[in-house]
């Protein structure tokens, strides 16, 4: 991969506190024009792997460039042209948002107003308001405002939408579709399964600071386990169900099926359109429930 392909490169990127483990042995590239997902439970070392990248802490070994800058010796020519949201947003409480937003925008050399104001109404965010009288959800739109603003060739992202309500996060997700289109590049962080599942075109899986799989998003969707509760009109048989491939754990209750099922649904949706289907629950797949998956499928490979 060549520089012009390459924003975000480590080799062999650690940070450790002490006897604590941060981050261990990351090699990652991440490529010009995509939206990569860093995803983990908290504390897996994601927001350790962003504050290293930006040279906000000091990796303890390896290295890391950015626009194929070394992060340690061109720090201030890179955050120049990155646009980052920090996961616990610190800013000027007595500031009015247009008044930081302002100022910000002075340390940047100047953005196109328009464009904030523009940013601040798809957001639902009133700028008058002073930044102590806000709630969680309305700081976390100031900081998006502020890290799209000057429409940067990077955004760093650290769980972008914590905090925002459903329709916020929509206009989020098209935000990060205008972004990809410009063929500029997201790096966001994440422990939500389907924000992940909706914007990125790859993921990083990293699990107590080590990074355990790098997946394009269909691969990773394939690997899930999704536990399914289908309610019928009139009673089934559970082995109407346990031979379809992927489908396991196949039980049946007052003509309710429940079941988990490894990979895609197609097989099991039209075996159950042969009945009268009243009601179907989808339970999302929990982080864990991911890892395992993928650890159990590593395993039956190597076997």
């Amino acid at each position: 991969m060549t520089d012009n392909e390459c924003v975000i490169h480590t080799e062999g990127l650690t940070k450790l506190y002490g006897k604590q483990r941060g981050i261990l042995d990351i090699d990652l590239d991440i490529e010009r024009g995509e939206v990569f997902g860093y995803l983990g439970p908290n504390g897996a070392g994601k927001t350790t792997t962003i504050r290293t990248l930006l040279h906000f802490i000091f990796p303890t070994r390896g290295r890391a460039s950015i626009f194929g800058l070394d992060i340690k010796q061109n720090s201030l020519e890179t955050r120049r042209r990155i646009g980052y949201l920090p996961g616990e947003l610190e800013v000027y409480d007595n500031l009015t948002g247009a008044e930081l937003l302002e100022f910000l925008s002075h340390l940047r050399g100047g953005v196109d107003w328009q464009y904030v104001e523009e940013l601040a109404a798809r957001l639902d965010y009133d700028l008058s308001q002073r930044i102590k009288t806000l709630s969680h959800g309305n700081r976390q739109k100031v900081g998006l405002i502020q890290a799209f603003m000057n429409k940067p060739e990077l955004l760093i992202l650290d769980e972008p939408t914590i905090g925002l309500d459903p329709l916020m996060q929509q206009e989020f997700y098209r935000l990060i579709g205008e972004v990809k289109a410009e063929g500029r590049t997201v790096f966001l962080s994440s422990h939500i399964m389907p924000e992940v599942e909706r914007v990125c075109d790859r993921v990083g899986i990293i699990r107590e600071g080590q990074l355990i799989a790098v997946e394009d998003i269909d691969v990773l969707k394939a690997r899930a386990i999704r536990r399914l509760e289908i309610r019928f009109a009139t009673p089934v048989s559970p082995a109407q169900f346990s031979d379809i491939p992927g489908v396991r754990d196949v039980q049946v209750h007052d003509n309710i099926l429940t079941c988990t099922v490894a990979g895609e649904l197609d097989a099991l949706v039209k075996a159950a359109a042969q009945y009268q289907v009243v009601n179907v629950i989808s339970h999302e797949p929990s982080m864990e429930e991911i890892f395992l998956a993928y650890y159990n499928q590593e395993d039956d490979s190597a076997a």
